[in-house]
């Protein structure tokens, strides 16, 4: 069987702390997400696709460079004012697609650093290195993430609506001087939003950040129109693609369910769940919207679609929103323990879908696939050959992201929070001994971290319940050395 045509079109949708069980299509009948369950009956839907991390940053590092995080030692959760982790030179996904003649974009969240770093980032000039450095023909992100200063949209290397006579300054030093600016603690009137934990900084918009900031007051997003801004500059990238008949490859990085959840005005009260529940309807209209305008460009059956999320899910990750005490039976990792933050699989272990009218088989994968991967298997699609520094953990898995080949990867490295490994091999997984506590606190999430090897049977143990790691002492043994060899091995490819 052959595979069939390459698409004209790759759009990765990326969604940030989306758990396995948060879709209808993956389980929840708590939260309606038709548009995704549309994806899921019209494409392949993965239930063993991995991200490379259980937190963000590296997690966005690994799938537009195709290497696992620990390549990179500054590949942690970032300040909104980091130099970028990807330093020109190092070949990148949406370098490789422009290579190939496509016209590429991002729109969203960035959270890898901007600049070069010679010198402080300075908010009101041309930033020296964005993601237009890196292989994107156009870019509209916010820095970091939503609840982080700047709070601020960046197009091409210059903030947007910024009035020079209000200049912005950013700074994440405790000991702020900003003496001038509302502040968490200081003007407790203005807030909408309490905080749980941390976010105890610069008040903007009545939500408490993480970091101080001061001036761009016509610069600042506003949090109800972040999802729509989004969405509309998305279909202004197609709808110009289009007009210069140029294949596109787009990155559109959506900042829900990450906190602050302030959804639009229209989705507010959409589930019995919350700000969270309703944010996650917010993210799926979205992605609907998306749909009906390469339905009405004529080009949806050109068009590869890839939705998926960074990590796995937290409910309580900073501000009191009411995620817990509404939550009621819905359970956001679905069957897998952990979330957010954990060496369990609730951590990495994310929901992967592939909606192509090319598809060789739809339906539901058990391909072992990670995200990392997707480098190398476009390059394949493409007909792209990667030079040999280039991706080097990505492994050319277009057969199982099409449904031709049911098996996938034959073992995948994935980090949590502390960098401690876990290695997917077949139908084991194994947790290496960590430092640390098996508890987070502040989010009430089981970490995976313990002094003892930890073995999993993941073909009858999803849950990652027995560990049967003093039974099978010889696999343990060799999966502990195959995480070492990967650690010291030039490239995996």
């Amino acid at each position: 069987m052959s595979i069939k045509r390459a698409p004209r079109n790759v759009i990765i949708v990326y969604a940030d702390d989306l758990g396995f069980g948060d879709l209808g299509c993956y389980g929840t009948h708590q939260i309606e997400t038709p548009n995704l369950d549309r994806l899921c009956a019209d494409g392949l839907r993965f239930t063993d696709a991995y991200s490379t991390s259980a937190v963000c940053t590296p997690a966005r590092y690994s799938i537009l460079t195709g290497r696992y995080p620990f390549r990179n030692d500054r590949a942690h959760i970032l300040p909104g004012d980091a130099q970028c982790i990807i330093e020109q030179g190092v070949d990148t996904l949406p370098a490789m697609f422009k290579r190939a003649g496509y016209h590429t974009g991002i729109v969203g969240k960035w959270h890898l650093g901007l600049s070069d770093g010679n010198a402080p980032i300075d908010w009101n000039q041309d930033i020296n290195l964005t993601p237009i450095d890196l292989g994107f023909d156009e870019s509209f992100i916010f820095p970091a993430t939503a609840d982080r200063v700047p709070c601020v949209y960046i197009e091409g290397r210059r903030v947007v609506n910024l009035e020079p006579e209000d200049p912005i300054e950013v700074t994440y030093d405790e000991e702020c001087v900003f003496d001038d600016i509302p502040t968490y603690y200081k003007n407790p009137e203005l807030l909408n939003m309490r905080s749980s934990h941390g976010h105890d900084m610069s008040i903007i918009g009545g939500i408490g950040r993480i970091g101080y900031m001061r001036g761009g007051k016509k610069a600042l997003w506003r949090d109800e129109d972040l999802a729509e801004t989004f969405l509309n500059r998305v279909i202004k990238f197609i709808d110009d693609t289009q007009k210069k008949e140029q294949p596109f490859f787009l990155y559109y990085a959506l900042h829900q369910p990450h906190v602050p959840r302030v959804p639009s005005e229209r989705f507010r009260g959409a589930t019995e769940l919350g700000p969270r529940g309703d944010v996650i309807v917010e993210m799926d209209w979205c992605v609907g919207e998306l749909y009906k305008e390469l339905q009405r460009l004529g080009i949806l059956e050109d068009t590869m679609i890839v939705f998926s999320s960074d990590n796995g899910p937290v409910l309580d990750d900073g501000y009191l929103d009411g995620a817990y005490e509404l939550n009621g039976t819905h359970k956001p990792t679905g069957p897998l323990r952990g979330g957010k933050y954990s060496k369990f699989d609730g951590g990495s272990r994310i929901p992967f879908i592939v909606s192509w009218p090319g598809l060789e088989h739809k339906g539901v994968t058990h391909a072992l696939i990670s995200q990392v991967d997707l480098f190398a298997s476009f390059a394949d699609m493409l007909g792209m050959e990667l030079p040999d520094d280039a991706a080097i953990d990505s492994q050319d898995q277009y057969a199982a992201l099409v449904g031709k080949d049911p098996v996938g990867r034959k073992e995948l490295l994935v980090e949590d929070v502390t960098c401690g490994k876990m290695l997917r091999s077949g139908n084991w997984t194994y947790l290496s001994p960590s430092e640390g506590s098996p508890y987070m606190k502040q989010v009430r999430i089981e970490t995976g971290l313990s002094h003892d090897p930890q073995l999993y049977n993941m073909d009858y143990d999803i849950g990652q319940r027995e560990n049967v790691a003093w039974e099978y002492r010889s696999v343990v043994t060799d999966m502990e050395a195959r995480i070492r060899k990967i650690m010291e091995s030039r490239k995996t490819r």
